[in-house]
């Protein structure tokens, strides 16, 4: 089902939109293949490192910092989307409208690879799903390459190999709406969708346009080839893929139709006349009912590449997570503060909220994405004692939580943490589930994940 036609790039006329990491590989790799290469990129010069832009320079490529120009639009043989962009900025609808064509990083990268590709995507726990993956592959004696969305993009390694790396066997790539927007033939061998949940609001117009961009991950996949989806979500139980895809379905209870399920803190999983095989999940540390779920999503792409079950369930116990995602940082005074950056959308701060069984603090509030926030509202009801709100979105969760649960406004991390400390007592914990973005106050949610972690220090020395 891939599309191996070759793609020529020699003098070719190239504009890459955006200068993230995506962009800075795919022009690398382009200039490398003897394009005519110009960069598009909004934000002015100033945002961004000098020795990077003069780096970039020494390739030969043109950048156009600042601003958008016609020219670079129209008057090329094709544009390559860095994931930020969306497809209905004026000037792409335009080239689109001419007949140029527009594709994006992941897209381009896919048609330059012949490796197996697993693409993981869902509202939430993509990255804890595609980073176990790797390890399940990679502790089953394989050369895999891990990233995409998750950090590292894919022409990254694109590049790394038309220079002589060495060929992996494997590639799992997170991959985001935004992405899965701009693709067409792209055509993984194991595609995930863990999720889907209201986000990105502020993007799409509607959240059934969210909903078919996240669909978009397996419509060229066919025989011989897997989807995994999680049942227990009401979008994707009802999905029936047609194209002879295998379709492996699991959730967090036996039922039928079902390849995975929990049972007693155990993981069951099979199909296709395989007997059943049993993974133990007493030594994952991982809180919450989604976080099992997402580990029994990485079995079953586990067994459909064939890895032997006594090496997943090696990695199953070695595994222990990933930063800003529910990661218990520090305990003092027994008061532990939980760090959950990455709960970037109110789907997600619900499921941190629902996977604890002790009184919270909960930290929320950044760049408001367009979602309701009655559902965290809900879930915060009888176990969040207080709550503490921050950023550009504090009035609006404020807003939300008038009359149900206590809270107070905070100026900065610093204060939030301070403030959050001062209210908890022994058997409590400090949850920071945002259910925003961080781009207010932060680069990323890494970066508010720091910021939460050294306001923790901070009161743990005094």
């Amino acid at each position: 089902m891939r599309n191996n036609k070759k793609i020529e790039f020699s003098a070719k006329k190239v504009t890459v939109v955006g200068l993230g990491s995506s962009g800075i590989w795919t022009a690398r790799f382009l200039a490398r293949e003897g394009a005519n290469v110009t960069v598009s990129e909004i934000r002015p010069e100033t945002d961004f490192d000098p020795d990077t832009l003069s780096e970039i320079r020494e390739l030969g490529i043109r950048l156009e910092m600042g601003e958008h120009r016609n020219e670079s639009f129209l008057a090329v043989d094709m544009i390559i989307l860095s994931p930020g962009v969306p497809l209905h900025m004026p000037l792409l609808r335009n080239a689109i409208e001419e007949g140029i064509p527009v594709m994006g990083e992941l897209e381009l990268g896919s048609r330059l690879v012949d490796v197996p590709m697993i693409a993981v995507t869902g509202t939430n726990g993509k990255s804890t799903v595609t980073t176990l993956l790797g390890r399940l592959i990679e502790d089953a004696g394989f050369d895999v390459f891990v990233g995409g969305n998750i950090g590292t993009p894919l022409m990254a390694y694109v590049t790394g190999a038309a220079k002589g790396k060495a060929k992996m066997d494997y590639i799992v790539v997170e991959v985001s709406s935004f992405q899965l927007d701009a693709v067409d033939t792209f055509c993984p061998f194991v595609s995930f969708v863990l999720n889907i949940s209201p986000d990105h609001l502020d993007r799409y117009s509607c959240y059934e346009d969210y909903v078919q961009s996240k669909l978009r991950i397996f419509a060229n996949q066919g025989p011989g080839q897997f989807v995994i989806l999680n049942d227990d979500d009401e979008k994707l139980s009802s999905i029936h893929p047609s194209s002879g895809v295998s379709v492996l379905r699991y959730g967090a209870e036996n039922r039928e139709g079902r390849h995975g399920f929990i049972e007693r803190k155990r993981i069951m999983a099979g199909f296709d006349g395989m007997e059943s095989k049993s993974f133990s999940l007493e030594s994952v540390t991982l809180p919450g009912l989604h976080n099992l779920e997402n580990v029994l999503a990485a079995v079953l792409g586990g067994l459909a590449l064939g890895i032997d079950g006594l090496s997943i369930q090696n990695t199953i116990d070695s595994f222990k997570g990933l930063p800003d995602r529910l990661e218990l940082v520090k305990e003092l005074d027994g008061v532990a503060f939980y760090n959950d950056s990455k709960a970037t959308n109110v789907d997600a701060a619900v499921k941190a909220v629902k996977s604890f069984d002790r009184p919270l603090i909960l930290i929320a509030g950044g760049r408001h994405k367009g979602a309701d926030y009655a559902p965290l509202v809900k879930a915060a009801e009888g176990k969040a004692k207080r709550a503490i709100f921050m950023g550009e979105a504090g009035d609006l969760l404020a807003s939300s939580f008038r009359d149900v649960i206590p809270f107070s406004m905070a100026i900065d991390m610093d204060e939030a943490v301070s403030v959050a400390f001062s209210h908890a007592k022994s058997g409590d914990a400090v949850l920071l589930a945002p259910a925003c973005s961080s781009f207010d106050m932060f680069t990323d949610y890494s970066h508010r994940g720091r910021a939460f972690r050294s306001a923790v220090e901070r009161i743990f020395n005094g």
